[in-house]
């Protein structure tokens, strides 16, 4: 995510490192190259220009103390500026006073509307929700079908109403949901290529029948100023109370993040970085800020951390460490809530200093499957007491997992240097080790 961007604006502030003292010239210099950085993102013209009048009346006539470098100070200026520019704060889900609250998720057909509304309605199911999904788009075909998979993958009920009429399908779907006492409802609407009256004529009528708590407009990262542009002609006519942006993990420079709040005074809701439904993260200004200029973003590693992590899993395999025995089955067990949190390469994006040091570097993460079918490829007792895996045993787990020998020594190597690592943890202190596994 903002990979380009942050690699650029990082070659920028390796510039300023030189300068023992910040004048007017070198800071009109520094902000020039940071405005090239950001048109180059397609970032909107008269954000950009806004943006960099405030950064240099701040940075104009600052003193710089002997502790503080002048690109440090220049990077906090443009930290703090760009979290106003996303937002400042969080802006969470409005929940309707009556029930059901009525999500209506709006955009452009391929913007990656209906996957929202699916991982929209899981992440609501983990906070204790009880959601329904509506299929009203009648435009695009199969869509109804593709969001009862979605709904039947995450344990959500799908409602699909009979009829062309759109408006009609979201009367009846409110009504079914307050038969069956579901909140919320979450309306995936048709959208086309372009927009059009035909298209807001019709958001307009569901819009004014179910009185939607939240209207969010979803918008293809990837697409820069034309996401900004759609947005802009979405909010002349709806209203819409926020915006998230799809695709976030492809090719995408950024504009459209560091543009759309700017351009419709409405937050970022949420950000989608993923295919797989848990790939949905709230939008935090000053943690997007942080990720932008390659100071990673920690908070919400710990966060996904601990949305996997099982307090009692955790308790349990700090006593087994404390033990020495430490198996390949919680080997297993550990590589598999790793993989709930999300591909490695966004988990180490977040990292401080790590995402930039791996930039260009391909992740490979089938070799955490490759791990996971090498140990179940293995007997209990072999998974219970690795040191009996002798040549004969190798080879035959090998073929079993359907890899070579080599994978099996590796496998083996990786572990024996875990097992090392857990036995220096044995000496922390009494519930710091309980911590540790936890992500706390």
């Amino acid at each position: 995510m903002f990979e380009d961007l942050t690699a650029r604006l990082d070659q920028v502030f390796r510039n300023l490192r030189g300068i023992g003292k910040l004048s007017e010239s070198n800071i009109r210099e520094s902000l020039q190259d940071i405005r090239r950085v950001l048109l180059d993102a397609d970032v909107n013209v008269q954000v950009a220009r806004d943006f960099l009048g405030r950064v240099e009346e701040r940075a104009i006539g600052q003193e710089v103390v002997k502790s503080v470098l002048p690109a440090q100070l220049i990077v906090k200026i443009v930290y703090d500026e760009l979290v106003l520019l996303l937002g400042e704060k969080e802006s969470r889900l409005v929940s309707a006073q009556t029930p059901p609250t009525v999500f209506m998720v709006v955009g452009l057909q391929g913007s990656g509307k209906t996957t929202f509304c699916a991982k929209l309605a899981r992440h609501l199911k983990t906070k204790g929700k009880r959601p329904l999904l509506v299929a009203a788009d009648l435009q695009r075909p199969a869509a109804q079908d593709q969001l009862q998979i979605l709904g039947d993958s995450i344990g959500v009920p799908v409602f699909r109403g009979e009829g062309k009429d759109p408006v009609v399908v979201c009367d009846n779907a409110l009504r079914h949901a307050r038969k069956i006492s579901v909140d919320p409802v979450i309306l995936d609407t048709s959208g086309r290529l372009h927009v059009d009256d035909d298209l807001m004529n019709e958001l307009e009528r569901i819009q004014k029948l179910t009185k939607p708590a939240e209207i969010l407009f979803v918008a293809d990262g990837m697409t820069g100023q034309d996401a900004v542009n759609s947005a802009r002609a979405f909010h002349e006519r709806l209203q819409f109370s926020g915006s998230v942006l799809t695709k976030m993990d492809g090719d995408t420079r950024g504009g459209a993040a560091l543009s759309i709040r700017a351009v419709t005074g409405k937050p970022l809701k949420f950000v989608s970085a993923g295919e797989k439904l848990e790939a949905l993260e709230p939008f935090h200004p000053d943690r997007m800020a942080g990720r932008i200029l390659g100071k990673g973003d920690i908070v919400t590693f710990v966060e996904k951390a601990q949305q996997v992590v099982d307090e009692e899993k955790a308790a349990k395999l700090e006593e087994k460490l404390r033990h020495a025995d430490f198996t390949l089955t919680d080997f297993l067990d550990q590589l598999r809530q790793l993989k709930k949190m999300g591909s490695l390469e966004s988990l180490l994006g977040m990292i401080p200093g790590v995402g930039q040091q791996l930039r260009n570097v391909q992740v490979d993460e089938k070799g955490l499957k490759h791990l996971e079918a090498l140990i179940l490829s293995m007997t209990v007792e072999e998974r219970e007491r690795p040191d009996i895996l002798n040549a004969r045993r190798r080879r035959r787990i090998a073929m079993g997992a359907g890899l070579t020998v080599q994978h099996v020594n590796r496998l083996i190597q990786q572990y024996d240097q875990m097992v090392h690592m857990m036995k220096k943890l044995r000496k922390a202190g009494p519930g710091q080790l309980r911590r540790v596994l936890s992500g706390r």
